[in-house]
């Protein structure tokens, strides 16, 4: 019944190692079916090496587990809020190096260059730490509410901005599926470790202006958009 997003969750964990996006048990990827209302996400503690696609676990977006012998990721509570709230088919969570630098350091990734650009036209944002109310009761419940309330917060769009870095902890990315969560995690991690060569090697170093960022975004995403084959 549930056996495609379940291939789905296994093959996107799969590819976090080889991306070098982990370490260890660090990170998961789940993949929903929205109509379902159930999403299959990687089991808590069990090494990439040793993962199996049985061993995902279906969850809906309450966090109840629905089918699966493994407790889930200790994440998934995170997941499900996401998932309830916002129309995503995938989420993928890392401590890659980089990204989760900037977020140990509670700064946005600022827009420098143009590789940044052809992904999306903000900054990636950085939402505050969590406060002690929320991270003495459901914790991983109340880090979904933080990450939302930030893009609520400051006006930006979940479909436009697809990651964020949650503050002193790591980054999160999303996307219409598994594979796009993936792929935003890893523009993340590459793009995290550009901003900060680029302020190692100038200080000083601004955001590039508004006019590049514009032709950059327009034309791989905008009306008119050239890049790729059509």
């Amino acid at each position: 019944m549930y056996s495609a997003i379940k291939e789905e969750a296994y093959a996107c964990n799969m590819l976090l190692p080889k991306l070098n996006l982990v370490l260890f048990t660090f990170g998961n990827v789940s993949v929903a079916d929205r109509e379902k209302g159930v999403f299959a996400i990687k089991p808590s503690g069990v090494p990439y090496e040793e993962l199996k696609v049985d061993q995902i676990v279906i969850v809906d977006f309450d966090g109840n587990i629905v089918e699966g012998k493994f407790r889930p990721s200790s994440d998934t509570k995170t997941h499900a809020v996401l998932y309830k709230h916002w129309d995503i088919g995938g989420i993928t969570h890392t401590h890659s190096s980089y990204g989760t630098a900037w977020a140990q350091s509670l700064r946005d990734i600022p827009i420098f260059g143009t590789t940044h650009a052809d992904h999306l036209t903000k900054d990636i944002p950085c939402a505050a730490p969590m406060k002690d109310d929320r991270i003495i009761g459901n914790y991983e419940y109340e880090t979904g509410f933080q990450i939302m309330d930030h893009f609520q917060e400051n006006n930006l769009d979940y479909k436009e901005v697809e990651m964020v870095l949650v503050g002193s902890h790591a980054p999160f990315a999303w996307g219409k599926d598994g594979h796009k969560s993936v792929y935003n995690a890893a523009v993340l991690e590459e793009v995290a470790k550009m901003a900060l060569l680029t302020e190692q090697i100038n200080p000083q170093a601004q955001r590039m202006k508004e006019s590049l960022i514009n032709k950059h975004w327009d034309r791989k995403h905008g009306a008119e958009a050239y890049y790729g084959q059509q």
